[in-house]
C-alpha cells in the first residue's frame, strides 16, 4: 500500500522531553506516523466535488518521519538483524475510497466519514453506499443508505467480495477478521436469491442466515413463492445447507417442507440425481418414469442416464448425451430401450416385446476446417418403436412411418482441377413394411471441370472453347434386409457392391442470337463383383439362376443435345387518365427441346432355351449377367427420343391499397406451371409418353402455398385396362386421359397484432425423431424432461396484465388430396385435412390443439388439445389426447428454474398400448 504526502507535515515538531520522558517520545512518534498513514484535506470541498484518497497499509514509520531525532543522539544498535518476527501489518492491501459530497476524518474519534456515492475498495472487497464510516479503533466499516428530502431511502449498500454480491440495507464489516453483520440483504446464489433479515458473514466463503427466504422469482419485493430457511449455512458458489424449511406461496405457508435441505450452487456443471415422476397405467400398473442420474463429465460432454419401471415387470432405459466444442463441432447422442410386458403370465393376451432406438446428430462448425467436413444424422432402431413406446416423450412421433440416417465425411483438395471425395453411410427404414435399405458405405469422388481448348486469358467463346469434361466415380455396398435380421449375420449375405465410372463431356453455345444450345456425351463403366447365369431345368421345368462371384464390367455411352430460349410477354392495362387496379400481367415462357440417343449394347446379353409345357416347342429368352448390378443394366435396344418441356411464370402488377405507397405491388399468379412429354423415334408403339403437368403458387401475401400435379395419357385402354397403341381420342374419348392427380396446400396465418409463439424447443424432439417440423401431429407430453428440452416452457418476462384487448392467435392448415385413374378405378386414394392452432387468451394464458380429418374415411385423425399457464417462476401445462388408441392426458405444474425443477406435481394417464 502506498501513502500520499500529508498536506500538514509534522516532521519539524520540537519535542523538549524527548530524552526525559520516553512516554512522550513514543506518543509523538506514534502520532507522527499515524498522520503520515492518512492523507486527507482539512478543508471541506465544495458540494458536488469528489475526493479520492489512499490509505497506507502499514504503520511502520518512514525514514522522513524519524528526522525528529537528532542523528548525533541516535544509539547504534549492535544487533544487525532483528531476531523478533515483525508484527503483521494492520492493513494488508491498499484502501481506496471515494465520495461525491465530502470525506472527513475525526482525529478525536479516529473515524473517516464518506458521504453520497461513497465507495471503498480493499483487496477483492468492494463496498458502495450512500454513507460509509471507517472506525480505525475497532477496524470496522459501517455502510448504510441515505434518506433524501422526501424521506426516500436510497443508495443502499452493495457489498462485493470476489464473485459474491450482497445488497443489504446496512452492513458492518471488520477489516481485520473479515467478519460482517448484514441487515436485510438480497444475495444471488446460482439461479436463486436469498433474502435475509440478518446475515452473519464468518469469512469470505461462509455465511450464516436466520429466517431467510430462498426464491427464483424475479420480483424480490413481493415474490410469488419462496422456501423459508429457519437456519442455513451458505457457501457461495457451492451449496446452501438448511435446517427446517417449507414452501410459502405469496407468504401463505404450505405443508410442503423438509426437516433439512441441500441446495447445490455450483457455477459449473454438477452431477446429481434426477427425481422420477410417478403414475399408473391400466395394463402395466404403477410406474416410476424418467428418473436417474446426470453426469457432468466435463465442460464439453455430459450424460443423463434415465430409467422407467412398471410394477408388472416392464422397464425402460434412456441415455441422453450432449457434447460441444466451440468453433469445432457439436452434437448429441440418444439411446432408448424398452422391455414391455402386457397382461400377466399365463393369460392368453400375455405378450412381451423389446424395442429400441438410436439417435445421433453431429454438425461441424464451418470455421473448423474449410476443406473437410463430417456430419451425422442417425435415427434407427425397431420399426415399431414409436408406435409401441410408452414414454411420454414419444407421444407426438408415433405417426412416423420412415426412419432415415446419414453419416458422411467429405474432403476437398484445392487446385486446378479441384478434387473432391466423400464417404457416406445411409439407412432408410419403412416402419410399416419393416424393410431396411442401407449403403455401407457409399464412396464418391470427382475431378473438377476441365476446359482443354479454352484460352488462358479472357472468356470462353464458341462451341470449341466451351468443351469441358469431368471424371466421377461412385462405389456402393448395398444391403437390403428386414427388421428381424437387423444387425445379424444374415443381413450381410445378400449385400451387393459395385463401382460406376463416368466421364461426361459437354459444351454450350448461342444459336441465332436468341437460342441457347448444348451438347453432351457421357462414357460410363460399371464394375460388379457378382453376376448371374441362367439355365432352364427341363426336369423341374423352371429357370435356374446361379450366382457367379468374381469381377466383371460393362461399358456404355450416350449422346444428348438441347435447345432452349426465354420468351417475355407483357399485357399492359395502364391507360392514360384511367386508374385501374390490375395494371399489367407479365408472362415468362421457357420452352426447350432435347434429343437423346442410347445405343443398343446387346453384346452383354445371352439366351437360354425354354421348353413349352407340352415339350413340343422351344423359345429363346434373353438375359444379361448384370441383372443384379446395383447401377442398372446395359441397354438392350436402341433408343432415340425427343423431349419437350415448357415452363411458365406469371406475375401481376396491381395498385397498392396503401395510398402512401410509391410503387405498385407485385403478386405471383404462378410460381411455375410446367408441361413435359417425350417422343420415342425408335419405338414400335406407344411412342408418346404421358404428359406431366405440375405447378405451384402462393396466396395471401405468401402465407398460403399450393402445389399440384397431374398425368395426362394420350393412349387408350383395352378391356383388360392395358394401354394400347391407339389414341384415346380415336377410341371415343377425350384428347388426354387423366391417370392421376394430386394437390397439397398449406396455410399459416395469425392475427396482425399477435406474436407468433416460438415453438422451436417444443418441436425439437419431433425433428430429431424424424417427424414433422410443425405441430400438426402434436407435441411431446413430457413437460418435465429438461434433459431433452432445456428451454421448454421458459419465456421472457412479460407484463402481468390479466387480459389482452386484442387476442393474439395463430392457425396452421395442411390439405392433401390424391386421385388415381390409371386402370379406370376413378377414385380418390387419399383425402385429408390437418390443422393446428394457438390462442393467447392473455399474456400468461395460451391454449392450442392439433387435429385432422380424413375426408375419405370420414373420421378424425390424431387429436391433441393443450393449454399452458405462465405462473412467473412456475409453469403449468395440460395435454389431452381425447380419443384413439393413444388416448391419454398429462397435467404438470412446476418451477421453471433447473435448480428447483424437482419441485413439481405431475399427474398423467397413459395410453393403454397393446403390443
Amino acid at each position: 500500500m502506498t501513502f500520499q504526502k500529508p498536506s500538514h507535515t509534522f516532521t519539524k515538531i520540537h519535542l523538549k522531553a524527548l530524552h526525559t520522558n520516553n512516554f512522550k517520545i513514543l506518543f509523538a512518534l506514534s502520532f507522527t506516523v499515524f498522520i503520515n498513514t492518512l492523507s486527507f484535506s482539512q478543508d471541506i470541498p465544495e458540494k458536488g466535488k469528489s475526493i479520492n484518497r489512499t490509505v497506507k497499509d502499514s504503520l511502520v514509520p518512514s525514514v522522513d518521519s524519524l528526522d525528529v531525532l537528532n542523528t548525533s543522539e541516535k544509539i547504534q544498535d549492535t544487533i544487525t538483524k532483528d531476531s523478533i518476527k515483525p508484527k503483521k501489518d494492520l492493513l494488508e492491501n491498499i484502501v481506496k475510497y471515494h465520495a461525491k459530497d465530502y470525506t472527513t476524518f475525526s482525529n478525536k474519534k479516529q473515524k473517516l466519514y464518506l458521504y453520497n456515492e461513497a465507495k471503498i475498495d480493499y483487496g477483492d472487497m468492494n463496498i458502495t453506499a450512500g454513507s460509509i464510516t471507517i472506525d480505525y479503533n475497532t477496524n470496522t466499516v459501517y455502510a448504510v443508505g441515505i434518506t433524501d428530502s422526501i424521506g426516500a431511502y436510497s443508495q443502499k449498500p452493495v457489498f462485493t467480495q470476489g464473485s459474491n454480491v450482497v445488497e443489504p440495507d446496512s452492513i458492518v464489516f471488520n477489516t481485520e477478521t473479515q467478519k460482517a453483520l448484514i441487515y436485510n440483504s438480497k444475495t444471488e446464489q446460482g439461479e436463486g436469491t436469498v433474502i435475509s433479515e440478518l446475515t452473519k458473514k464468518e469469512n469470505d466463503s461462509v455465511y450464516f442466515v436466520k429466517d431467510a427466504k430462498y426464491t427464483t422469482a424475479s420480483n424480490l419485493e413481493d415474490p410469488e413463492y419462496y422456501i423459508k430457511l429457519r437456519k442455513a449455512k451458505i457457501v457461495p458458489g457451492k451449496k446452501i445447507v438448511t435446517g427446517l424449511a417449507n414452501l410459502f406461496i405469496y407468504d401463505v405457508p404450505t405443508p410442503l417442507g423438509l426437516p433439512f435441505g441441500f441446495f447445490p450452487q455450483s457455477e459449473t456443471q454438477t452431477s446429481g440425481v434426477i427425481i422420477p415422476t410417478f403414475g399408473e397405467q391400466n395394463t402395466r400398473g404403477y410406474f416410476l418414469q424418467n428418473g436417474g442420474y446426470y453426469f457432468a463429465i466435463n465442460d464439453y460432454v455430459d450424460l443423463a442416464v434415465l430409467g422407467d419401471y412398471y410394477t408388472n415387470g416392464s422397464y425402460g432405459l434412456r441415455l441422453e448425451n450432449k457434447y460441444k466444442k466451440r468453433y469445432k463441432y457439436s452434437g448429441n447422442i440418444g439411446f432408448r430401450y424398452e422391455n414391455l410386458i402386457t397382461s400377466e403370465r399365463g393369460f392368453s393376451d400375455y405378450a412381451k416385446n423389446t424395442i429400441y432406438n438410436l439417435r445421433w446428430s453431429h454438425s461441424q462448425d464451418s470455421k473448423a476446417n474449410p476443406n473437410s467436413r463430417f456430419s451425422a444424422s442417425v435415427n434407427l432402431g425397431s420399426s415399431s418403436y414409436y408406435q409401441q413406446s410408452v414414454n411420454q416423450v414419444n407421444v407426438a412421433n408415433f405417426l412416423n412411418n420412415t426412419l432415415s440416417s446419414s453419416v458422411s465425411y467429405s474432403k476437398t483438395f484445392q487446385g486446378e482441377p479441384q478434387v473432391n471425395y466423400s464417404v457416406t453411410a445411409t439407412h432408410s427404414q419403412n416402419t410399416n413394411t419393416e424393410e431396411i435399405n442401407m449403403t455401407l458405405p457409399t464412396f464418391q469422388g470427382s475431378v473438377g471441370r476441365v476446359y482443354p481448348f479454352a484460352s488462358k486469358n479472357g472468356s470462353k467463346k464458341g462451341i470449341i472453347q466451351n468443351i469441358n469434361l469431368q471424371y466421377n466415380i461412385r462405389g456402393e455396398n448395398r444391403i437390403s434386409t428386414t427388421d428381424s435380421l437387423f444387425f445379424k449375420k444374415e443381413m450381410f449375405d445378400e449385400a451387393k457392391a459395385g463401382f460406376q465410372h463416368s466421364i461426361p463431356i459437354s459444351t454450350n453455345f448461342k444459336l441465332f442470337k436468341y437460342f441457347s444450345a448444348s451438347a453432351s456425351s457421357s462414357f460410363n463403366e460399371v464394375w460388379t463383383f457378382k453376376t448371374v447365369d441362367k439355365t432352364y431345368d427341363t426336369t423341374d421345368r423352371e429357370v435356374v439362376t446361379e450366382t457367379v462371384n468374381g469381377f466383371d464390367a460393362f461399358r456404355t455411352y450416350n449422346f444428348s443435345t438441347s435447345l432452349g430460349t426465354t420468351i417475355y410477354g407483357m399485357f399492359n392495362r395502364e391507360k392514360e387518365g384511367k386508374d385501374v387496379k390490375l395494371k399489367a400481367i407479365r408472362h415468362v415462357i421457357r420452352p426447350s427441346i432435347s434429343y437423346n440417343i442410347n445405343p443398343a449394347f446387346d453384346k452383354y446379353y445371352d439366351t437360354y432355351e425354354v421348353v413349352s409345357a407340352d415339350g413340343l416347342t422351344t423359345s429363346d429368352v434373353d438375359f444379361t449377367r448384370f441383372e443384379e448390378s446395383i447401377f442398372g443394366t446395359p441397354n438392350k435396344t436402341f433408343s432415340s427420343s425427343m423431349g419437350i418441356s415448357v415452363s411458365n411464370n406469371l406475375e401481376a402488377k396491381v395498385k397498392d391499397r396503401d395510398s402512401t405507397a410509391t410503387e405498385d405491388k407485385k403478386i405471383t399468379i404462378f410460381n411455375n406451371l410446367n408441361f413435359s412429354t417425350s417422343y420415342n423415334f425408335a419405338g414400335d408403339s406407344l411412342k408418346w409418353s404421358p404428359v406431366r403437368v405440375s405447378g405451384g403458387t402462393q396466396l395471401f401475401k405468401n402465407k398460403m402455398s399450393i402445389n399440384f400435379g397431374a398425368t395426362l395419357d394420350p393412349y387408350a385402354l383395352d378391356n383388360n385396362n392395358t394401354r394400347i397403341d391407339t389414341y384415346n381420342i380415336d377410341n371415343g374419348g377425350s384428347l388426354f386421359r387423366l391417370t392421376n392427380a394430386n394437390m397439397n396446400a398449406s396455410w399459416s396465418f395469425s392475427s396482425k397484432d399477435g406474436k407468433n409463439k416460438d415453438k422451436d424447443s417444443d418441436l425439437e424432439e419431433n425433428r430429431r425423431s424424424g417427424g414433422r417440423a410443425d405441430d400438426l401431429f402434436g407435441v411431446s407430453q413430457d413437460f418435465s424432461n429438461q434433459q431433452i428440452e432445456d428451454k421448454r416452457g421458459e419465456k421472457e418476462e412479460e407484463s402481468s396484465e390479466l387480459y389482452n384487448f386484442k387476442i393474439p392467435w395463430s392457425f396452421r392448415v395442411a390439405y392433401a388430396v390424391n386421385y388415381g385413374n390409371s386402370a379406370r378405378q376413378n377414385e380418390i386414394s387419399s383425402h385429408s385435412l390437418m390443422f393446428s392452432g394457438d390462442i393467447e387468451l392473455s399474456t400468461k394464458w395460451s391454449v392450442g390443439g392439433s387435429s385432422g380429418y380424413d375426408l375419405k374415411n370420414a373420421g378424425f385423425t390424431y387429436t391433441q388439445l393443450r393449454f399452458e399457464r405462465d405462473l412467473l417462476s412456475w409453469r403449468m401445462n395440460f395435454s389431452w389426447v381425447p380419443f384413439s388408441t393413444r388416448s391419454s392426458w398429462n397435467f404438470f405444474i412446476g418451477i421453471k428454474s433447473s435448480i428447483l425443477s424437482d419441485l413439481k406435481y405431475e399427474k398423467r394417464r397413459q395410453a393403454d398400448i397393446q403390443l
